[in-house]
């Protein structure tokens, strides 16, 4: 596993900095055109490779005993895997909703609050505040699920306000990454030493607020007041 870890963080690295670039172009592009699907693919499939590697990565931290950033790569495998896989499936089941609301939506729901109750218990055993502010994604997302399967979707475009939600999630992920782990290996690259410690809270508190002010401005633009209540 040692020898092959520098190869999984270069191959991590890549896809990271392909996922940040392709997400850009995908929120800036016109959505439903090409350039906007194109991007969208290259995310998924850059994030995809990012969720395979950190799996072997996550294992390494275990077995060295650093348990606590194993625990926080592995979570954020979860989550991500979590938004890439609702994102996805929004689109294809954009004219079944009926579909989209299934027991397998259920089990993925229950891991987020699963995983984020252990990264809180964890964060809050070892005071570090980078594990128990990010325990709320898992938590609120699997917690979210849970409302919407049991209260229903609202009417209108479900899947667009599903998708963007999911591909906000992915974004936030993406983003604490690389500002909590990733830019401290190009800043020492370049020769400036390790960023202060205070950062760390900026890493996850800043793409959380991001995102959630999005989330809320895109929300309230595609909202309608129906549900379309699962069946079955």
């Amino acid at each position: 596993m040692d020898s092959l870890y520098p190869l999984l963080v270069s191959l991590h690295g890549l896809a990271g900095v392909l996922a940040l670039l392709s997400f850009w172009v995908a929120a800036f592009a016109r959505k439903g055109a090409r350039p906007h699907v194109l991007a969208g693919r290259a995310y998924l499939l850059a994030m995809l490779a990012i969720v395979l590697t950190a799996v072997p990565m996550s294992l390494n931290f275990f077995v060295r005993g650093q348990t606590g950033t194993g625990t926080f790569l592995a979570y954020l495998g979860v989550i991500t895997a979590s938004s890439m896989w609702l994102g996805l499936r929004a689109v294809r089941l954009k004219r079944s909703p009926e579909r989209f609301l299934n027991r397998a939506y259920v089990g993925v729901a229950l891991l987020n609050l699963a995983c984020g109750g252990v990264v809180l218990a964890l964060g809050l055993q070892r005071g570090l505040t980078l594990l128990i502010g990010f325990s709320l994604v898992g938590l609120l997302l699997g917690a979210g699920m849970l409302r919407r399967y049991r209260g229903g979707l609202e009417a209108g475009p479900w899947w667009l306000r599903e998708h963007f939600s999911a591909m906000l999630g992915c974004a936030a992920a993406t983003h604490v990454a690389f500002l909590s782990i990733g830019l401290n290996s190009v800043v020492r690259a370049a020769g400036g030493g390790a960023l202060p410690p205070q950062f760390g809270l900026l890493a996850w508190v800043l793409p959380v607020v991001a995102v959630t002010v999005a989330g809320v401005w895109l929300d309230r633009r595609y909202r309608a007041g129906t549900l379309l209540r699962r069946t079955g």
